[in-house]
């Protein structure tokens, strides 16, 4: 299933067809059929919700969406994470709906980073079904009591101060396809490495939804921007704006920020460590190519890289496979390799990583940054968000 899942990933981000083996070639024409109807379901659904056939759920308070148009690999959970975080430290109580995809790698690494302030998780598909159970069990207040939109506050909890338990905020977490809530901002994340792949719809291609989708986008975010050359962040960016001229559009990057061993997550080890050194990168992520090049900018002496699906289970064999793949660079370069993961990877099982002793594992802790383009600043975001969740009128 996993070289199933490689092979079909290849394809979808694969421009041009002369560059595909035969065996791609053949399982192209299936792909398309596939991703045919994959379409016809897609516009039975999206006019079944247009024409009030599907219900649209509206929360009593903001609620904040965080999606792409694409699989994998566009820094959904490091915004969902920076939008989180700036509500909490701005005094209001955010609640993250997400599906939990695969075992929750991605919830519990936002339970590690967002610890000790009040910002509370909610997984389920059905997000409005979970967003009820945390409002019965917290409250909710709506500071800016539908000051944006024409929504009612029924049963809104009102007090001359914001509770830390009462949820203020919902940050809804890959909403973009999730048409059944209603959202006050909605913001798209771009992977500036891959941005659209071929340009077909699932799973022929990487698209979730046709590239027109990007009119219901309020703001755009071009992800690992800092890998990217300015011709091709411009391309992207004139792509988007040919679609919706007014869309705001801004730049983040993944910051490295240090390392901790496997085992033992409070450990820091500089990000020095690995510099001169010869790195074995594991990932299962949506978006290697971005985890290999960060690491390459951290002086390593020479990088290679063991690449799996977005959200694969690392499995005893995969275990074989590295210890394999460090053997060969341990007889290769004479020194013994480190193998670096993603804190994605070490959330999700980080029981199997320790097989690999005595070899050294760590794991890569980055954080989202801004980077200032075209006028585009982390304040203008956060302005936007301000506007958005009511921060500005408690201040």
């Amino acid at each position: 299933m996993e070289k199933l899942r490689r092979l079909v990933n290849e394809i979808a981000y694969t421009q041009d067809h002369a560059k595909l083996t035969p065996l791609q070639l053949s399982l192209t024409p299936l792909l398309s059929f596939a991703s045919y109807i994959y379409g016809v379901a897609l516009y039975l659904r999206r006019s079944l919700h247009r024409f009030g056939l599907f219900s649209n759920h509206r929360l009593p308070v903001p609620v904040i969406s965080v999606g792409n148009l694409t699989w994998g690999g566009n820094g959904k959970t490091p915004m969902v994470e920076f939008i989180a975080r700036f509500v909490a430290d701005s005094g209001i109580s955010p609640l993250i709906l997400t599906r939990g995809y695969a075992g929750g790698d991605e919830v519990r690494m936002l339970q590690r980073h967002l610890f000790g302030r009040p910002v509370k998780i909610g997984v389920g598909a059905n997000r409005a079904a979970t967003a009820a159970s945390f409002f019965e069990k917290y409250g909710y207040t709506d500071p800016c009591c539908r000051k944006f939109s024409e929504r009612t506050c029924i049963g809104r909890k009102l007090g001359s101060h914001m509770n830390s338990d009462e949820i203020g905020v919902i940050v809804l977490d890959d909403g973009m396809q999730h048409w059944s809530l209603w959202r006050d901002l909605d913001i798209l994340m771009v992977n500036g490495l891959m941005p659209w792949g071929n340009c077909q719809l699932l799973p022929l291609g990487p698209l979730r939804e046709p590239l027109t989708a990007l009119k219901k986008a309020d703001a755009a975010v071009i992800h690992n921007a800092d890998l990217v050359s300015d011709q091709n962040l411009k391309n992207i960016e004139l792509e988007m704006q040919e679609i919706k001229n007014s869309l705001p559009i801004f730049f983040t990057r993944m910051a490295p920020s240090y390392l901790f061993e496997v085992g033992n997550f409070n450990s820091k080890i500089p990000l020095t460590t690995v510099s001169n050194a010869v790195v074995l990168c594991v990932s299962a992520i949506g978006s290697a190519d971005a985890f290999v090049l960060g690491l390459g900018k951290l002086g390593a002496y020479y990088v290679d890289r063991l690449d799996y699906s977005d959200h694969h289970v690392f499995q005893a064999e995969d275990i074989e496979t590295i210890r394999k793949r460090l053997e060969e660079l341990e007889g290769k370069f004479g020194s013994k390799p480190i193998v670096v993961i993603t804190e994605k990877d070490y959330d999700r099982d980080p029981e199997i990583l320790k097989h690999l002793e005595p070899s050294k594992v760590l794991v890569l802790c980055s954080e989202l940054q801004f980077l200032t383009r075209t006028g585009c600043s982390e304040d203008g975001f956060k302005s936007l968000l301000k506007r958005i969740s009511g921060i500005e009128m408690i201040r």
